[in-house]
């Protein structure tokens, strides 16, 4: 699992939304991206980390940022996980991994004694030519926001 680190440039990609339409790095180009990756549309965690995301979004659209959220949910469950909770942001559906493995965010994980292959739950931030400015590799899912801005 290679990861992105602070200084990397990310290549082009175009995954879908929860709606089906074609989203591409370069559509965020000279805008500061906030990337976030997520294991699983609609569990504990993951509604935790978004809703954090989402009662802050002001706050980081004031600071300049965008935000896309990735898992490798289909479109239904990232439209449900949306649509439920009201994110102002598009959530990518990479069932084929695609962004995942740009990001270098798929791999093998642990829980409970088992040793399974997943997605990491991690965040990118990228300035306006898409240079990885920040990785935050562990995620406190309640004060998200705060880790971003620090």
């Amino acid at each position: 699992m290679n990861t992105l680190k602070v200084g990397d440039k990310v290549p082009e990609f175009t995954a879908i939304d929860q709606d089906g339409n074609s989203i591409n790095l370069s559509d965020y180009k000279g805008k500061k991206l906030i990337v976030f990756f997520y294991p699983k549309a609609s569990t504990p965690g993951c509604t935790v980390e978004a809703c954090n995301l989402r009662d802050n979004y002001k706050e980081l659209q004031a600071e300049g940022f965008e935000l896309l959220g990735v898992s490798a949910d289909s479109p239904k469950r990232q439209s449900n996980f949306k649509n439920k909770y009201e994110f102002p942001f598009p959530l990518l559906a990479d069932e084929d991994h695609t962004v995942l493995n740009i990001f270098g965010v798929w791999g093998t994980k642990k829980f409970m004694g088992k040793v399974y292959d997943g997605i990491h739950r991690k965040t990118f931030l990228l300035d306006e030519n898409a240079i990885v400015t920040k990785v935050i590799d562990k995620v406190k899912t309640k004060e998200h926001t705060a880790q971003i801005l620090e």
